[in-house]
């Protein structure tokens, strides 16, 4: 019998998973994963055996609770209105979920997760807070991410220049051991530094200290999710029989259905959920999307009627018993009568996230090992940073000017020609470069519903560059099924980085130009569209179109054009 929070309706690919599942008492990959034996994905060990840390890391961070709490208290204590974090990828999305989630309970700090260079996105926040009130998490494995060191220096200027400031003290560092964000923590006096275990990648780390200092400001119960993540950590152990695993059969299932070509795995949620999918997106999407091939994780995309999906999908409905779940599970339940295939996850309360971490994280070494690829490294990333450097420098040394670089497709008539190209198997990816809102997230699921509706095309969709350090892996790194549509905003007003010869503005400009620049290398189909000043109103123009697709045109020849160009620079 499998848990009761867990059931599988798979239709024709029942039979499949099921029979891995029983293999897996043969095979022993359960027991060779709690090992870490880096042959269940390659032959050799390099980021696979240092990186297997959060197998163990909510038993160990236990210890930690007391300490938590003691810190958090006293920041609540010395009257801090608000908590910032500042970070990027693994090191804020988790946290976000957190923030989204629960909330701050009543008498602490707000939260806030900052995680762009968009200017208007920065204004945001500064706007909000108060300099001298306010406590600022830096957070990066690395310590050295261009985003998150742009933002210190942002910030440290704006509580150096506040009446009342407590300089380097209103700073926290969490990064790994032996970073330079360590040492500048050291240098400007913060108040103190949580190193991280180092066996730990970003995207497997919000049990740690990076999801759990912002967790314990915020007010939570820190040792209330630790508990319900080790409870399901010794469920997914070598113990209990594989079809007992829960995170062994949701990895299987993705796995196994994702080598069938059901790779759309679809994240539905109960409403107080939402954000979950912003998290599981990016663990999906870093840790399978490589060697061409890979999940493609779908979240928060508007739910259609069963007629609107194709046999590329796979369904995962987390539900939060005692929420506003009548209308998902109606749709829930016409998509299995359909038949398509549906995993149901039910959580008992919101703590159970914690929980929902841990088997997600197992599932996705499961589902490596099944679709033959390595999951805990990401060798394209580094090409979209390598490209922002170059292009910076250029703006720097030549004058180039990256708002002129903005207009490569016309609204409605590039939108077209890029669903043009749409067929089995694809799916569409938006890029915002934009502010983050409410009126941009509306518009942006409008856009995300006419395109499911009217062309029956999944869409993902991810704020820039925050999708830089989550699915943008994926897009280079996995099939070739994308299509790819950036959406820019003017970035005025504009906001300066101090001691840095560029802009906020710049920053991000050069950062979905190298991005661009990065997909055309990989022969992806690719359109950058201005939206102008207000983006909700730019895209929502979008989302009125496109009709009926036209025979594809400029984006095609523009990627054969450049294709061609780049192969007589190599001779």
């Amino acid at each position: 019998m499998r848990p009761s929070n867990f059931t599988l309706r798979l239709g024709s690919h029942t039979t499949p998973v099921t029979n891995a599942i029983r293999e897996m008492g043969g095979t022993q990959l359960i027991a060779k994963l709690w090992s870490k034996d880096y042959r269940l994905w390659k032959s050799e060990p390099t980021e696979i055996t240092n990186r297997l840390g959060w197998l163990t890391v909510a038993e160990q961070m236990l210890d930690k609770v007391s300490a938590l709490q003691a810190f958090a208290k006293s920041v609540r204590d010395e009257g801090y209105r608000d908590v910032v974090l500042l970070g990027m990828g693994g090191s804020s999305l988790g946290p976000e979920v957190l923030r989204c989630t629960f909330g701050s309970a009543k008498g602490w700090p707000q939260c806030w997760v900052l995680d762009s260079t968009v200017p208007g996105a920065v204004r945001q926040v500064t706007k909000a807070i108060s300099p001298a009130k306010t406590l600022f998490l830096v957070a990066s494995k690395s310590g050295g991410t261009i985003e998150v060191m742009s933002l210190f220096a942002h910030f440290s200027t704006l509580v150096s220049g506040a009446r009342g400031n407590r300089g380097g003290a209103q700073f926290v560092a969490i990064t790994d051991p032996g970073t330079s964000l360590g040492e500048l923590a050291q240098a400007k006096g913060f108040r103190t530094t949580f190193i991280n275990p180092a066996d730990i990648g970003g995207r497997y780390s919000v049990l740690s200290y990076f999801g759990l200092v912002p967790a314990a400001l915020m007010g939570l119960d820190v040792e209330l999710l630790l508990r319900r993540a080790v409870q399901m950590a010794r469920q997914c152990g070598a113990t209990p029989p594989p079809h007992e695993n829960p995170g062994a059969v949701l990895g299987t299932s993705m796995g196994v259905l994702g080598r069938a070509g059901r790779d759309k795995v679809t994240i539905i949620t109960s409403p107080k959920l939402s954000s979950f999918g912003l998290w599981a997106e990016q663990l999906l999407a870093e840790s399978t999307g490589k060697e061409g091939r890979g999940v493609v994780p779908i979240a928060q995309e508007p739910l259609g009627p069963p007629s609107v999906y194709g046999p590329d999908r796979l369904f995962v409905y987390l539900r939060l018993n005692g929420d506003a779940n009548a209308t998902t599970d109606r749709r829930i339940d016409a998509l299995q009568r359909s038949g398509q295939p549906v995993i149901r996850l039910t959580l008992r309360d919101r703590y159970d996230l914690a929980a929902e971490f841990f088997r997600w994280e197992f599932a996705t070494a499961v589902a490596g090992h099944y679709l033959g690829i390595h999951p805990f490294d990401q060798p394209n990333v580094q090409e979209s940073k390598e490209n922002t450097a170059r292009i910076l420098k250029e703006v720097q040394e030549q004058g180039r000017r990256l708002d002129q670089d903005q207009g490569s497709g016309k609204g409605l008539d590039a939108l077209r020609d890029v669903v043009a190209q749409a067929g089995p198997g694809k799916y569409l990816a938006i890029l915002a470069y934009v502010t983050p809102s409410r009126p941009v997230d509306a518009a942006i699921a409008a856009l995300r519903k006419h395109l499911l509706l009217t062309h029956h095309l999944p869409t993902t969709a991810g704020y820039g560059p925050r999708y830089l350090h989550s699915t943008g892996q994926l897009h280079k790194g996995g099939a070739n099924h994308g299509l790819f549509v950036e959406l820019v905003e003017d970035m005025k007003p504009d906001l300066p980085i101090p001691d840095k010869p560029f802009s906020f503005g710049t920053l991000a400009q050069a950062q979905a130009v190298g991005d661009h620049q990065s997909l055309q290398t990989h022969a992806r189909v690719v359109v950058r569209i201005a939206v102008g000043r207000q983006a909700d109103r730019g895209i929502r123009a979008l989302g009125n179109g496109p009709g009926k697709a036209r025979k594809p045109t400029t984006v095609r020849r523009r990627a054969t054009a450049q294709s061609a160009r780049r192969k007589r620079s190599r001779r």
